[in-house]
Order: structure tokens, then C-alpha cells, then sequence
């Protein structure tokens, strides 16, 4: 069983920054891809950013030069630092990542909860 847990959503003035965490518990063995989605009213999820295992990053145009994507291996955790932020932004923002665990040989994509970003003033 693998849990993951977004924090650090909040309400953030234009042209504010703020960053996301997203931390993976339970049976890992391994976490290769990661990702952050997000999902504005009305509207379809969107990924947002990438990173590999290898630590490669890749972004929305939406939100490159922005937003910057990180892990930390040693925690299971992924980070996204979120700069200049606009009312566009505004979401509720999934974490999902590609986990192999200690009894399974493959891996499955697993989803946190979600945490909602309102940029605003």
C-alpha cells in the first residue's frame, strides 16, 4: 500500500510565490517518474511538470521559467516551487508517481489527494 500526500497549498497574492510538496509513504521500493497536475475549475486536468528519476525536468509553456520541479530520493518526496504566480494558476494540484513497491515487480501510478492553490488579491 503506497500513500501520497500533497502539502503547502494555500491563498497567495499575484506575483507571489509558493511551494508544493508531495510525499510518498508505505511498500517503496523504487519511484522512477513523478509528476504534478493540476485542475482548474471548469477545466481538465493538466500536467504541469516532470521529473525523471534521473533527475530530467520537463514543463508546461504555462508555467516554464515559473515553476521549478525537484525530488528528494531519500524521502520519497517532489517538490513544486511555484514564482510569480498568476491568477491562472489557480487549481487544485495532484502529485502522481510511478512506484515500484517491495512486492510487486512493476510499477503503478499512484495520486495524492490534492491540494488547492487560489492566487488572488
Amino acid at each position: 500500500q503506497v500513500q501520497l500526500v500533497e502539502s503547502g497549498g494555500g491563498l497567495v497574492q499575484p506575483g507571489g510565490s509558493l511551494r508544493l510538496s508531495c510525499a510518498a509513504s508505505g511498500s517503496i521500493f523504487s519511484i522512477s517518474f513523478m509528476n504534478w497536475f493540476r485542475q482548474a475549475p471548469g477545466k481538465e486536468r493538466e500536467l504541469v511538470a516532470t521529473i525523471t528519476s534521473g533527475g530530467s525536468t520537463n514543463y508546461a509553456d504555462s508555467v516554464k521559467g515559473r515553476f521549478t520541479i525537484s525530488r528528494d530520493n531519500a524521502k520519497n518526496t517532489m517538490y513544486l516551487q511555484m514564482n510569480s504566480l498568476k491568477p491562472e494558476d489557480t487549481a487544485v494540484y495532484y502529485c502522481r508517481m510511478m512506484v515500484y513497491t517491495t512486492s510487486s515487480g512493476y510499477g503503478m501510478n499512484y495520486w495524492g489527494k490534492g491540494t488547492l492553490l487560489t492566487v488572488s488579491s
